[in-house]
């Protein structure tokens, strides 16, 4: 498991503890779980971007490694 994936999970575990340990009014809760998860999908997002970037520059390179191997070869 990535560290990206436990920090996840932590933070999901303590904002549950926070939600069944503190209780609070109702709406005060749902912007609480509202934030959450606006900062959870902003982590997801982040992590997405992430790995799109390493796609991107792997694709990158293998299609300049091909380029080049394919010069090596027909020419």
């Amino acid at each position: 498991m990535n560290s990206a994936k436990i920090a996840l999970a932590a933070m999901a575990a303590g904002a549950l503890a926070g939600v069944l340990f503190a209780p609070a009014k109702g709406s005060i809760t749902r912007r609480r779980l509202s934030h959450q998860a606006n900062l959870y999908a902003d982590e997801i997002k982040h992590s997405f971007d992430e790995l799109a970037d390493t796609v991107t520059e792997t694709m990158d390179s293998v299609k300049g490694d091909v380029a080049t191997l394919r010069k090596q070869v027909f020419h």
